[in-house]
């Protein structure tokens, strides 16, 4: 039999080698799940924060619809306030002072990262609208009907 300078046989000196792998690979799981575990909520709903308001100034994402109607821009022309809707009669006052993205209508979806407010209001840093799979860029409305068969069969691709 052969034994290491550890006074352990090959075979064993692997077995440990392999035991202490998965060890290592069990806890970095364990440590991805903790230091995630804030993040299993991608966003809140307006419900879900009306309910269950997160701490006044932690980061979280409110995500529901625009209320119709609701959408003001205040006097100094870069800051807008507006209502989130859920699937129920919660609603969130949000405001938010920059560049709207192009998709940002009333009626529309929005996520809005931020943080809530003492007074309830959510104080939005960056918002993201939300659109159904029929989106077409502004620049693109109507250029199907425009492109020759020929054209859309060469830049359409086929998988057989």
């Amino acid at each position: 039999m052969t034994e290491t300078s550890t006074g352990l046989r090959a075979k064993h000196q692997r077995m440990v080698l392999v035991v202490i792998a998965i060890v290592a690979v069990v806890a970095a799981g364990l440590l991805a799940a903790y230091a995630l575990r804030n993040q299993a909520n991608f966003f809140y709903l307006p419900e879900q924060m009306s309910a269950n308001p997160p701490e006044a100034g932690k980061a979280v994402r409110l995500g529901g619809m625009v209320q119709p109607g609701s959408l003001e821009t205040l006097d100094d022309g870069i800051t807008v306030a507006f209502v989130v809707t859920g699937n129920e009669a919660a609603t969130i006052p949000v405001r938010y002072s920059g560049i709207l993205p192009d998709l940002f209508v009333e009626g529309s979806g929005v996520v809005a990262d931020g943080s809530l407010q003492e007074n309830g209001t959510f104080l939005a840093t960056n918002l993201l609208a939300k659109h159904d799979e029929n989106y077409v860029p502004r620049e693109l409305e109507g250029l199907e009907q425009h492109q020759s068969p020929e054209q859309s069969y060469t830049t359409t691709m086929y998988t057989d």
